[in-house]
């Protein structure tokens, strides 16, 4: 007879290499705020007192954030705590919004948009554009690209 507990498969600790739905969720805030900043992650590490090794664990959901890590990071990237929880679909949350309470249009697509670094550079470089005639003519190329139906101003 051995003096070891009995494994536990549910223990996290066993799957440390599986992110957790909610980790990663808030991982992939993390860097979706970073990139909008325009923050390395080595910056971010440095800010933090963290290697960037570090930071991209966080990101991917590998190494969980605590309490206190995660109220730095707020700080840091100038974002409420709760900044990091949203947008989270109920299938990851488990939590199902109570009627009536729900906020419009579920869909997660500029979450989605902001994850990529090319969905970034084009939202800056978009954003910079002050003739409005322009910016409508490259919205409606993109919408055309995607094979949507273009409709006249």
């Amino acid at each position: 007879m051995t003096d070891k507990a009995p494994i536990d498969e549910g223990d996290d600790r066993n799957n440390s290499r599986r992110a957790n739905p909610v980790d990663k969720h808030v991982g992939e805030r993390v860097r979706m705020r970073r990139m909008l900043l325009g923050m390395s992650q080595e910056r971010l590490g440095e800010n933090l007192g963290l290697t960037f090794q570090q930071v991209q664990k966080y990101e991917k959901g590998v190494n969980r954030i605590g309490a206190s890590r995660l109220f730095d990071l707020a700080h840091v990237l100038g974002v409420p705590i709760q900044f990091f929880y949203e947008n989270m679909p109920a299938s990851v949350s488990g939590l199902v919004a109570a009627p009536g309470m729900a906020e419009q249009g579920g869909d997660t697509y500029v979450a989605d948009f902001l994850s990529s670094r090319d969905s970034i550079e084009l939202n800056k470089a978009f954003a910079r554009i002050t003739d409005p005639r322009v910016r409508r003519s490259i919205v409606d190329m993109v919408k055309s690209v995607a094979g949507e139906d273009v409709t006249p101003p």
